[in-house]
């Protein structure tokens, strides 16, 4: 197993372009089932989870066209199997999304449940009920989800989420747009992944109102055509960069990314004392050379603050002036990463869903370990403020939501490296 050796105290400086955003990548991919047309997706980031989805693609009997920039054009015909088999979907929870196109377009679907990180309860439940107001029949038994299209087809109908729920949302808007009649979603999630996974499925020919807010209207179509669309830049990336340079007091400038999808996140590391620049399409964080001051966050859906940049957030008020409180509303054992931080000296106490963080200027070395995706990138960040070198072990994690970590941090002037296990 890869690891990481960051040798800490190093002010992080310079330019680096943001990659497209997995999250919205994984659905956008799974749209492409819908269609009756190839459909060619560009800007996809390369990271495992989009191999994986691709290479589940391969099994089921569609051959991917991929192309040196990493665009792929998918053509649903050619598909042999329904079934999304648990050796290939046990790593990331994001293969359910094949489950509301494949039984929309070709009358049923077999899909493994998923997998992904261990960050508490995410069911499924909600994506199996959406199903069932459209018409599917649903069987869970063996471990997979077996679904089936009544007579005539999925049919149109309305839904209320009883939790907002990102992929829940995604999975039955993609089902609806070949639904008979309309379907209302309501409490749906407001992500701006949705609102670019509507835009795709737009630009393939679907009718959808509403992407963006918590009620989405879609008016079923009889088919779907191609497309060609350009996935929008990950926020996250984004987020977890500019706290990176704001740990370390420095200037980063990051581009081909979009100041409008993450205000909250923006607004928090003014907060903490940071100079913010935008342009239409690139972000510009100045600390000029200050240590940043502590803040404090609660996560929430989108708009609010996002779980996902909570442990970076961790990470810079450890070694920020102050006391910040982090509370944590979305997944219940999202804290872990705490208790790596704390081996390396960061002074941090839990209670219940709050960390309460108490900064301290440098941390100092230790070997640790990433337990799920975004904690991975918190221990990045604070092995940058460290005295010696810090080993982060298990970083197959980080390697599913950040493409090229370390030589963008390299670009920055971050001392890192990869060894292998």
């Amino acid at each position: 197993m890869d690891k990481l050796i960051i040798s800490g105290g190093h002010r992080l400086d310079g330019e680096i372009r943001i990659s497209g955003a997995k999250n919205a990548a994984l659905p956008i991919l799974a749209a492409t089932l819908l269609a009756s047309a190839p459909v060619t997706v560009c800007n996809l980031p390369h990271l495992h989870d989009i191999t994986t989805m691709i290479e589940l693609f391969g099994r089921m009997g569609i051959e991917p066209v991929i192309d040196e920039k990493l665009s792929v054009e998918i053509d649903p015909r050619t598909i042999k199997t329904l079934i999304a088999p648990y050796d290939l979907v046990k790593t990331m929870r994001a293969s359910i999304l094949v489950l509301g196109p494949m039984v929309a377009h070709f009358g049923q679907a077999e899909v493994a449940l998923p997998g992904g990180c261990a960050i508490g309860s995410r069911p499924v439940d909600l994506h199996i009920r959406g199903l069932e107001a459209l018409g599917a029949i649903i069987t869970v038994e063996d471990g997979y989800i077996k679904a089936k299209a009544p007579e005539g087809g999925l049919r149109g109908g309305n839904f209320f989420f009883d939790i907002v729920s990102v992929t829940g949302t995604e999975n039955i808007l993609m089902a609806a747009t070949l639904a008979k009649g309309r379907t209302t979603l309501e409490n749906a999630a407001r992500e701006p992944e949705i609102i670019d996974l509507a835009n795709c499925l737009i630009a393939m020919g679907a009718k959808i109102q509403g992407a963006g807010t918590d009620t989405i209207i879609i008016d079923g179509v009889e088919k779907l055509g191609g497309a060609r669309y350009h996935v929008m830049p990950d926020r996250i990336e984004t987020g977890t960069y500019l706290v990176a340079a704001a740990v370390t007091g420095g200037r980063v400038k990051l581009k081909d990314t979009d100041p409008t999808i993450l205000e909250a996140v923006l607004s928090k590391l003014q907060e903490a004392g940071a100079e913010i620049t935008t342009g239409d399409d690139w972000i510009e964080l100045n600390m000029h050379g200050k240590r940043p001051k502590a803040v404090s966050v609660r996560t929430a859906p989108y708009p609010a603050f996002p779980t996902d940049m909570q442990a970076q957030f961790i990470a810079l008020n450890a070694l920020a002036e102050g006391t910040g409180t982090v509370i944590e509303t979305i997944f219940e054992n999202r804290f872990m990463h705490a208790l790596e931080m704390q081996r390396m000296g960061a002074k941090i106490q839990i209670e219940g869903n709050t960390a309460i963080v108490t900064g301290i200027p440098m941390l100092k070395a230790a070997p640790v370990m990433a337990t799920d995706l975004r904690a991975s990138a918190s221990l990045v960040i604070a092995a940058l403020m460290t005295e010696g070198d810090t080993l982060i072990d298990r970083i197959y994690h980080i390697d599913r939501g950040y493409e090229c970590i370390e030589e963008k941090m390299q670009l920055l002037g971050a001392k890192i490296r990869r060894v292998p296990g």
